[in-house]
């Protein structure tokens, strides 16, 4: 069995007496991505801060790739890359700077900071700007910046908490399309967003954390289906056969005008099959049919609630 990249078991935080965290359980595959959901206040920064070591929790036990995350927090850190939800850098400092100063920060010689800063630069579409302060770059070039500065260390997961908060679309592309790359290459990203279409763009699986707790987990897909609305809309070449579905299945809302019958479905391949079989039995031709779920929008705001905690 594969050591998960993260793992974390009851984990426990509190502020003030308040809780933040109320024991949450994570598991996360090397080389994907992993979404964790939940409204402000919900903890979702609290977590990444333990995981990444940045503080300490109050009960529980953690790994980061493989190493205890009270017992070992130097190997963790030497794993780890962190981008939080404002960009870390330096206004002062051109972006070659930036990363110069960061490779120095790594120990890396002289020589290889330079060839690392230069291939990250060009990387992230920031070559024609290396020589500009970091002052006069837009919110999309600092985000990007800010990533290309977390990766100096090479690290093996990235912890990307709100990583495209305030970003204009076309920015929010660009980071995307930059981190799928990264786990093309083996990173395994920890994503803390609001952005539900982010998460579904996005993450292998999510997990919905609300008040402290994790509520609900699992493929983008099958949160949606959790969440009731999800319907299969059946469409027929004649009005006999639309009355002979509507016949067969005793249940759903038809359009005379459009041919189309609506069953409710959660469309899981088994449901559908049974529903084909239904339709088979009756002897009814269905000319196309297309599968409707909820989306994340409607999963948030059937799993969490509006009231917020302390962080």
């Amino acid at each position: 069995m594969t050591t998960p990249a993260i793992a974390a078991t009851g984990l426990r935080k509190s502020f003030g007496g308040q809780a933040v965290l109320g024991g949450i359980d994570l598991a996360v595959a090397e080389g994907t991505i992993f979404a964790l959901l939940g409204p402000n206040g919900a903890g979702k920064t609290t977590a990444v801060r333990i995981l990444s070591t940045l503080i300490h929790a109050d009960g529980g036990q953690a790994s980061v790739a493989g190493h205890d995350l009270a017992t070992d927090p130097d190997g963790v850190r030497a794993a780890i890359g962190v981008t939080g939800q404002f960009s870390a850098v330096d206004n002062l400092l051109t972006g070659r700077e930036n990363l110069l100063l960061m490779a120095d920060l790594h120990h890396i010689g002289r020589a290889e900071g330079r060839r690392k800063s230069a291939e990250l630069l060009e990387r992230f579409d920031l070559g024609e700007s290396a020589g500009k302060l970091v002052s006069a770059y837009s919110g999309g070039m600092r985000r990007r910046l800010d990533l290309a500065m977390t990766l100096v260390g090479t690290p093996r997961i990235l912890f990307l908490d709100e990583p495209t908060t305030g970003l204009d679309p076309r920015s929010r592309h660009t980071m995307w399309r930059i981190i799928r790359d990264l786990v093309a290459g083996g990173v395994t990203v920890f994503l803390t967003t609001q952005y539900l279409d982010e998460a579904d763009e996005l993450a292998g699986r999510v997990a919905v954390l609300d008040h402290g707790r994790v509520v609900a987990e699992g493929t983008p897909d099958e949160l949606k289906r959790r969440v009731p609305g999800g319907h299969v809309r059946l469409q027929f070449a004649a009005a006999e056969d639309l009355d002979a579905a509507a016949r067969a299945l005793g249940d759903g809302t038809r359009d005379d005008s459009a041919l189309t019958l609506q069953v409710p479905g959660d469309g899981g391949i088994r449901s559908l099959r049974a529903l084909l079989d239904r339709l088979d039995g009756a002897a009814v031709e269905v000319g196309s049919l297309s599968v409707h779920t909820p989306d994340l929008d409607d999963v948030f705001f059937a799993l969490t609630t509006t009231k917020e905690s302390v962080r």
